[in-house]
């Protein structure tokens, strides 16, 4: 005479010595007769609650680790189910939260490598454009300069931006000192003669932060000769720059 295992549910056979599923002892005690509903199988099965947390882990991939915790809740789910002798259900969820899980932790090596090789690229060609910026500023102070110094051939060269900014030779950004990850600077203002106009200025540029922002150093003078350092340092520019190509 067939029988169920009291712990699981299982069908068992006559010469069964032990449960097939959960492995616990045939014994009087943990036989059932069959036509009586074996122990815990009484009512509708249940779903999984391990499957459904495999499945929302698995959606939730944004949350760090989440399709980790779908991977192993899957599993268990899926153990669980097998064991349950009918009494479970849920094992479309729980293939669904591993699938998601698998797929996920196989995506992000790739998304790191990608990331590995587009993150550099862009800090690069994001400083290349500071720097063109901060070139054609350099030009555009110098100009402004020489305007300035033109409508106001008793004080000559500024080493006020908000001067340039009034005469509407330069924008308000410009005019803060600060552009696109560099900093600009009017020094060195001073005539020929005592009590004459400025007939000397320096405008000098450099990175917010090296190697982030930008890698080079810029200025100019009077002369108009633009000069750079490699290094940049703003005041290497002004003592011994080379002339930029």
């Amino acid at each position: 005479m067939s029988s169920f295992c009291s712990g699981c549910g299982n069908n068992l056979a006559a010469d069964d010595r032990f449960c097939r599923v959960c492995g616990k002892v045939a014994g009087t005690d943990a036989l059932a007769p069959t036509g009586i509903a074996p122990p815990g199988a009484v009512g509708p099965a249940e779903t999984s609650g391990k499957a459904i947390v495999s499945l929302v882990c698995g959606l939730l991939f944004f949350i760090p680790l989440s399709f980790i915790a779908a991977i192993v809740f899957g599993h268990l789910a899926l153990s669980d189910i097998r064991k349950s002798a009918g009494r479970l259900h849920g094992q479309g969820m729980a293939i669904a939260g591993l699938v998601l899980g698998y797929f996920w932790v196989a995506l992000v090596p790739i998304v790191l490598i990608i990331a590995a090789i587009a993150i550099p690229n862009l800090l690069r060609a994001r400083m290349a454009a500071n720097e063109s910026s901060a070139v054609a500023s350099v030009r555009n102070i110098v100009k402004a300069e020489t305007a300035y110094a033109s409508a106001h051939p008793d004080r000559g060269y500024t080493c006020y931006f908000g001067d340039l900014t009034r005469e509407r030779l330069i924008n308000n950004s410009l005019a803060s000192g600060h552009e696109n990850g560099y900093q600009f600077d009017l020094l060195n203002c001073h005539p020929d003669n005592t009590g004459g106009p400025n007939t000397k200025f320096q405008v000098a540029t450099h990175p917010v932060t090296l190697s982030q922002t930008g890698v080079r150093a810029f200025c100019s003078d009077e002369s108009a000769v633009l000069k750079v350092d490699s290094t940049g340092s703003l005041q290497g520019c002004l003592e011994h720059g080379e002339m930029l190509q």
